[in-house]
């Protein structure tokens, strides 16, 4: 038998009398009466330990915790279980992991504890603030809801966040891992770099409708903890695919910006309904932005200042602006075109996100809501602006940060000349929340160029090029042959994640669909196969030979799949007999993975 306690975000009521708001924060004394055989855990250190006898003559323990800190109601959690832990001493907190007997004796949760430390540090380090516990649990659970949750001092996992098993050798599971557990302590670590700058536990949001303070500040942190603890993690590639490229599909459909007034949360929807990918993902995505164009420099320093004024209380996403404001005022390298709020609410409080047009003979960018216009109803009005940092580069050299703060502008620097050596490349390594939809001019340029020399475009923004096209052609912006030019040049691509964004965009979910007996079928089978063949060769030669090189490649760990099952389902000779000779090794010896 196994209790747990998830209060996040109203059901702290249910457990006890309580003013369940966030903003309610208070001190806890809490004192739990249990069976003997189990141990109790709450968000402190028990300081006592005694025995009680019911009216029956029964023997009960009576397990009491310190007094907390001042928090809000949603984050105090208790936890029966009869777990074993294994446990180190960081800095003077003491770190515990919990999981079932048989668990802890195959190790499995020893790198979940590795880990925990150094991000702790890591976290400590960077926000120069220190953790204000004396210890912390993790749980690791058989079954919870949520992927984790970050109780102050007990947090809480399902077990396949936190362990590792023996057969997971591979990385993928390791990051997923450090991932999760980066992003629950960016909320506890009060001061990380996962920063729970003001994630949750030391600095609370006022109220759920800016709860992308938690959580989007938290899955920002989350991969710079990750990276720092797997160095052989490529950050922004990895975050890209994972974070912005997922959520950019998905928000163009949503009707709700990333902070919602309080009334419209009152009135329309449930609390529930705001842990969604806009508050995490389109939230971390926003933060990656802002600390791009203020610099990570700047950026940490302001939330270090926010988050000295704020600790043990609470703060809206305004307080983060007017520190930021006093950080950026203080000095005159970074200069920005309006007033932090002014840029910030441009991105937070309203729907969806903007597309850029770019008309290379005239310099000229506007921007407009990405809608489908496909299914507009004329009712619709899509008239947002927002306030727009651009990075690009011209002919291979990164040119000097530009905004766009109007609806449209012309950028003399912009205009190109007649050679088809001149060509412009905007949001370079997406650091911006947005598409680019570029003229055909420069389009045939920068298709000529990835034929040629596909290196001279950087990785992150070959994927974001390709990511953009199809998206454009899917919402009715420009036609699919236009999206096609930017393949020809996939024989030269040898980044998985770029062929995966290839892959989602041009082979159905399911490889079994309309597809197989459409007459397009043919073409695509000649058309990309042709173009695979380098690619697969490359990986089909690790598996056959030394899949084990393959280990620190997260990528492949992550990719692979699904270009082997396309290579197979367009019918390669070599894939096919590949599989056959691997599922015969397997059968042969069932240890064989």
């Amino acid at each position: 038998m196994l209790i747990a306690s998830q209060m996040e975000p109203t059901y702290a009521r249910r457990v006890y009398p309580c003013f369940d708001e966030p903003a309610m924060k208070a001190t806890f004394n809490i004192r739990i009466i249990h069976d003997p055989s189990y141990v109790a855990l709450s968000n402190m250190p028990a300081i006592d330990v005694s025995e009680l006898k019911d009216e029956n003559g029964s023997l009960w323990t009576v397990t009491t915790f310190d007094t907390s800190l001042k928090m809000s109601t949603y984050l105090t959690a208790f936890v029966i279980c009869d777990f074993d832990y294994v446990s180190r001493t960081e800095r003077g907190n003491e770190i515990r992991i919990w999981a079932r007997k048989k668990a802890i004796k195959n190790g499995y949760v020893d790198y979940a504890l590795n880990i925990t430390g150094q991000i702790f540090s890591f976290l400590e380090d960077i926000l120069n603030v220190s953790y204000p516990l004396p210890k912390t649990d993790l749980v690791a659970l058989p079954d919870f809801g949520a992927g984790g949750m970050e109780n102050w001092g007990l947090m809480i996992f399902q077990e396949a966040s936190l362990m590792n098993l023996p057969s997971d050798e591979l990385t993928s599971k390791k990051a997923i891992i450090a991932l999760i557990v980066s992003h629950e302590l960016g909320h506890q670590a009060c001061g990380k770099k996962f920063c729970t700058c003001w994630f949750g536990n030391l600095v609370t949001m006022n109220w759920w409708n800016d709860l992308w303070l938690n959580e989007g500040l938290a899955s920002y942190f989350e991969y710079l903890g990750a990276t720092f603890v797997e160095p052989k993690l490529s950050l922004d590639k990895i975050f890209y695919a994972h974070v912005v490229q997922p959520v950019l599909r998905e928000d163009s459909e949503i009707a709700r910006s990333l902070s919602e007034s309080e009334d419209k949360i009152k009135g329309s929807f449930s609390l529930m309904s705001l842990f969604d990918n806009i508050t995490y993902s389109k939230g971390a995505s926003i933060t990656w932005m802002l600390s791009g164009f203020l610099t990570e420099k700047l950026f940490i320093r302001a939330l270090t200042s926010y988050l000295k004024e704020f600790s043990f209380s609470n703060a809206n996403q305004d307080d983060l602006w007017a520190h930021i404001q006093t950080v950026v005022d203080a000095q005159d390298e970074v200069q920005l075109p309006a007033p932090v709020k002014q840029i910030m609410d441009s991105w937070t409080c309203q729907n969806g996100f903007p597309v850029l047009t770019l008309n290379l003979t005239t310099g000229t960018v506007r921007q407009e809501q990405f809608y489908n216009k496909n299914n507009r109803k004329s009712t619709d009005s899509y008239n947002n602006t927002w306030i727009i940092p651009i990075s690009w580069m011209r002919n291979g050299s990164s040119q000097p940060l530009t905004w766009l703060d109007t609806s449209s502008k012309m950028f003399p620097e912009m205009q190109v000349s007649e050679s088809e050596y001149d060509w412009i490349l905007l949001n370079v390594n997406l650091s911006g929340y947005y598409r680019v939809n570029y003229d055909q001019l420069n389009l045939k340029r920068l298709a000529h160029l990835l034929e040629n020399d596909p290196k001279a475009i950087p990785a992150v923004s070959r994927f974001q090029l390709i990511d953009d096209v199809f998206a454009l052609t899917d919402f009715g912006y420009i036609p699919i042959e236009t999206a096609l030019e930017l393949t020809k040049y996939l024989a030269r691509e040898d980044e998985l994640f770029i062929w995966n964004v290839v892959l989602l965009n041009l082979i159905p979910d399911n490889l079994e669909s309309t597809l197989k007996s459409h007459e397009v079928y043919p073409l695509l089978k000649k058309y990309l196969l042709k173009r695979m063949l380098p690619i697969y060769h490359y990986y089909a030669g690790f598996i056959r030979q030394n899949v084990d090189a393959l280990e620190d490649d997260y990528f492949a760990q992550v990719y692979l799949e699904k270009l082997m099952a396309t290579a197979c389902w367009l019918g390669l000779q070599d894939c096919l007999d590949l599989s056959s000779e691997l599922f015969a090794k397997w059968r042969d010896n069932p240890e064989y993975k």
